[in-house]
């Protein structure tokens, strides 16, 4: 499918729905609506993946199937600004993504739009309406169920689970990935938005995902949400948490941020503190350990000071850790597997 990409003042730093699904989605990206960066290439900020052009609005787009939505800001509104890029592309006969917790398919005008040209509105964030509280029996399925939990938001989770996954189906190894946020599902084509379920339904909702796929694979890469300290989505972070029952964790942090983004007075503790949290949290409902670490060297420009900075934090938590889509999988796949 032909996409292009809507991230109006994000890309890329701020767009990580719009860099996921560019880096890792069955898509052929034609296009990246981007009002700040219109006149460069996607190549220019984010290297190592599919180039395309950046460019002002949906006008200027030359071909596409779909546009998807590839930003999400906190609170998972809808911006004003977009409405004439959605509007152009079903005129167009485009078919909508959305990750927003606005959803598109209540919208009246963008209802009729889509009608009157046949086309699509899928709302990712939509949950499905049978789910119901967990059983606590995740930890019976075949599957060992590796989670990615975090020092904060947008440090990697999602990314670290990917690669891992795929790395070990390289190796032969019969894995797969449960994505639990809009990114994930947009990339795999099939999830539960946690951060949209009634919060009854959060660990049961992961659960079901468990248990579809526990029998069927060997691995189970569990996309992560949020962090337990935060004080906004920590009740995301803990549903998955106890509700994937997992044997082991793998800890995302991005290096040299020192808070929680947007709630500066919330300060990161020590790792080995953090490691404690997220382990005695999860043990009276089923033991498990920080068995490896993933940093995020993005803001790391030189490859000398990122290896550096993995290395301090591997020692920080006395386990292997990597920067899995800059440095070697390896060691980090081994403690895992």
């Amino acid at each position: 499918m032909q996409v292009a990409v809507l991230a109006h003042e994000k890309f890329p730093e701020r767009a990580k729905t719009a860099v996921g699904v560019i880096r890792y989605g069955d898509y052929d990206v034609t296009a990246v609506l981007d009002r700040d960066h219109a006149g460069g290439q996607v190549a220019d900020y984010v290297p190592g993946v599919p180039d395309a052009p950046i460019v002002e609005g949906m006008e200027d787009v030359a071909e596409a199937d779909a546009l998807l939505i590839g930003i999400a800001p906190i609170g998972g509104g809808f911006d004003e600004s977009w409405r004439a890029d959605v509007v152009n592309a079903l005129n167009r006969g485009c078919d909508v993504i959305s990750g927003l917790h606005y959803f598109l398919s209540e919208d009246k005008e963008f209802v009729a739009l889509a009608a009157e040209n046949d086309c699509e509105l899928w709302d990712v964030r939509k949950p499905d309406e049978d789910l119901t509280v967990s059983r606590g029996v995740a930890k019976d399925v075949d599957a060992e169920v590796i989670l990615t939990v975090g020092t904060d938001c947008s440090v990697g989770k999602m990314t670290v689970s990917l690669e891992l996954a795929r790395a070990a189906q390289e190796r032969g190894i019969d894995a797969a990935f449960i994505p639990t946020g809009q990114t994930g599902i947009m990339i795999d084509g099939w999830g539960n938005p946690i951060d949209r379920v009634v919060s009854d339904f959060t660990a049961g909702a992961v659960e079901e995902m468990i248990v579809e796929k526990g029998d069927e694979h060997d691995y189970l890469f569990v996309e992560g949400q949020g962090t337990i300290i935060h004080p906004a989505y920590s009740a995301v972070t803990c549903g998955i948490l106890h509700g994937s029952m997992p044997d082991s964790l793998v800890l995302c942090h991005a290096a040299g941020r020192e808070s929680i983004h947007g709630y500066e007075d919330v300060s990161i503790p020590p790792m080995d503190e953090y490691i404690d949290l997220y382990e005695d949290l999860a043990a009276p409902v089923h033991e498990t350990e920080v068995a490896a670490g993933a940093l995020n060297t993005m803001d790391i420009v030189d490859e000398g000071p990122a290896r550096d900075a993995v290395s301090q934090y591997g020692s920080d938590l006395g386990v292997p850790a990597t920067d899995p889509v800059r440095f070697e999988k390896d060691d980090v796949l081994e403690a895992l597997l």
